[in-house]
């Protein structure tokens, strides 16, 4: 009985429509760039636009329209998505230069294959025009799926 209701949240459907507009947009921005089709890209984080981003935003916009702009949900909701947004734009990018420098240092030290080392995912983050994006995208999204 729960799940019907969950399924029936307007608010998380808006987020997750916001989401997966996002990741399609990720591979078919990807499929422009490299001419080559990477699913990858759909369940992957960082790129253009950030999921992260559209997904909260289009939560807190939701909740916004629905409860009010000087609601206390809508308050926490929106001080939730800036926080991930900063993170996405700051604490995952930083890790994600982290892991690309210390791949190439592997690279150095292991090159030639003598001692196999597992590459650390360099595409965690977000920069901010990502991260900026994505919130516009699901502001724009949480707008129509509200009146239309």
């Amino acid at each position: 009985m729960f799940i019907k209701q969950i399924l029936a949240n307007q608010v998380l459907l808006t987020g997750a429509t916001a989401w997966l507009i996002a990741q399609l947009l990720k591979v078919i921005l990807n499929y422009s760039m490299n001419r080559r089709l990477n699913l990858e890209r759909f369940v992957g984080s960082g790129g253009m636009p950030s999921s992260h981003a559209a997904f909260i935003m289009a939560l807190s916009t939701r909740v916004g329209l629905k409860e009010g702009w000087n609601s206390s949900l809508y308050g926490v909701t929106l001080g939730v998505a800036l926080i991930v947004m900063y993170d996405a734009a700051g604490v995952r990018r930083a890790a994600g230069k982290q892991a690309k420098i210390l791949n190439e240092i592997a690279d150095e030290i292991f090159h030639h294959g003598e001692l196999k080392q597992q590459k650390l995912k360099e595409l965690v983050g977000h920069t901010p025009y990502e991260v900026i994006v994505g919130a516009l995208l699901g502001i724009l999204i949480a707008l129509l799926l509200y009146y239309y």
